[in-house]
């Protein structure tokens, strides 16, 4: 446990206003990037499908949010019984994920206290019960750090009763570390000059945040892992085949994510935020065959997955500047791509739900 951690309970510092974050949601342009997939030189190995033709760099002053069609997304009815993979009895206690939180503790921690994880005083109750973050902790809410805070004590305390909780890495946890690293310097982004600054600015960037952010949260962040498999179920932040660019293992990729930051170029590391922060790889035609492509290398049989707002992927939003936009309705995850991807991000930041859900789905 990182020293301070303990003593930072949820909701502590100084009173935030909350953000009106429904028309704030800025979308840059790569996120209409659904490559490049690595294509493999190992045989027996599947060939993913052809790459799309994209836009590389990225400005961070530009304003495009996609506008996406309801038909865009192909809506696939899964079995719960069918689809629950089976899982052996290690004696371990029932597995959960949680979708973005993007700085909204106070439902965060009424989406915990909901599922029994959490008792009235926010501590944890739930024994030998696993959880994971899907990342995506700060940025667009009100109390990022009070989010971070609670995750690591509820860390420790998970680990005592016999359990745990972890996080991945998100697009925004690599976004607050390159602006609190680089701030203004100037980085290669392909389409002329960008800052990690301005783009932490551009997405939701709380002042509240970057005035309370310590060297533990700093050192937190920057050991968190990329990519795990956890009974049969592929966990990552973003759905993007990106991935495959840092390693053909997941002990690879999270070394090398790592690393990288360790290193400290920000060019590097404004690469490793570009690419994380691609979107919609997993949905339209050959969707499944982009999952594929990460569950052959890595593991698992479904994809789950945080990032891109369960409302948009459903088209139930269309853009920032639509007036006739209202709050989206979700009621839990999304399961698409020929049922093997569930998406995690409710859309709280738009007014829709933080998603905590138990798995194997139907449990």
């Amino acid at each position: 446990m990182v020293e301070g951690s303990m003593t930072q309970g949820a909701g502590q510092g100084p009173e935030v206003e909350r953000t009106a974050t429904l028309r704030d949601f800025r979308v840059p342009a790569y996120v209409h990037e659904a490559g490049p997939y690595v294509h493999s030189a190992h045989p027996g190995e599947v060939a993913p499908p052809p790459e799309e033709t994209y836009l590389e760099g990225y400005t961070p002053t530009e304003r495009d949010l996609p506008v996406i069609n309801r038909g865009d997304t192909v809506q696939v009815t899964i079995d719960p019984e069918a689809a629950a993979a089976p899982q052996a009895d290690t004696g371990q206690g029932p597995l959960y994920v949680v979708g973005d939180v993007h700085g909204y503790l106070d439902e965060l921690v009424a989406a915990l206290q909901e599922k029994g994880l959490l008792d009235a005083a926010g501590n944890w109750c739930a024994g030998t019960a696993r959880l994971w973050f899907l990342g995506d902790f700060t940025d667009r809410g009100p109390d990022g750090i009070g989010v971070i805070d609670l995750v690591m004590r509820l860390s420790a305390e998970a680990a005592a009763a016999g359990g745990y909780c972890k996080a991945l890495m998100g697009n925004h946890e690599l976004l607050l570390l390159g602006a609190k690293r680089f701030g203004d310097t100037p980085v290669n982004s392909g389409a002329g000059t960008a800052t990690f600054q301005a783009a932490w600015l551009l997405n939701g960037g709380q002042k509240t945040d970057m005035d309370r952010l310590q060297d533990h949260h700093l050192q937190w962040m920057a050991r968190l892992d990329a990519v795990e498999e956890v009974d049969g179920h592929l966990l990552v932040h973003s759905d993007t085949t990106a991935y495959l660019d840092y390693g053909r293992s997941i002990e690879e990729v999270n070394d090398t994510v790592r690393e990288t930051l360790t290193r400290n170029d920000a060019d590097e590391v404004w690469d490793l935020f570009r690419k994380f922060t691609k979107r919609f790889s997993f949905r339209d035609e050959g969707g499944a065959d982009a999952v594929r492509s990460l569950l052959d290398t890595y593991g698992g049989t479904r994809i789950v997955h945080g990032h891109s707002p369960i409302p948009y992927l459903l088209g139930e939003v269309g853009s920032e500047d639509d007036e006739d936009n209202s709050d989206p309705v979700v009621e839990g995850p999304h399961v698409y791509a020929d049922g093997l991807a569930i998406a995690m991000d409710g859309g709280v930041t738009m007014a829709g739900k933080l998603l905590v859900q138990q798995l194997p789905l139907g449990t």
